[in-house]
């Protein structure tokens, strides 16, 4: 019953940085899914894998786990630098724009 502490990371499909603030707490499944010989779904008597919660620091995750007296693993984040253009994309329109507009 080892839990996971990590900081999650962006979405493919998001710009911003929404939803990767808070730390995340999940259980590591201890046992293997089956195939269900009927309709071919996958699934698990394991009810811990579907448990995901928030917090709001690192120290906040650790401390409840340590509380409850769960072995946990925590994984530091990568650092990512920010990815902001100087001007943006209002300066595609700016009036004093040298160049043709190519769209």
């Amino acid at each position: 019953m080892l839990a996971r502490i990590f900081k999650p990371a962006r979405n493919a499909m998001q710009s911003g940085m929404a939803k990767t603030r808070s730390w995340v707490l999940e259980f590591a499944p201890e046992d293997p899914k089956r195939v269900d010989p009927l309709m071919g779904w996958q699934g698990s008597g394991d009810m811990r894998s579907q448990v995901r919660m928030t917090f709001e620091s690192r120290e906040a995750a650790i401390d409840y786990a340590e509380r409850k007296g769960i072995p946990f693993q925590v994984e530091d984040p990568k650092p990512r630098k920010p990815n902001v253009r100087p001007r943006g994309y209002g300066e595609n329109f700016a009036h004093n724009r040298r160049g043709a507009w190519t769209h």
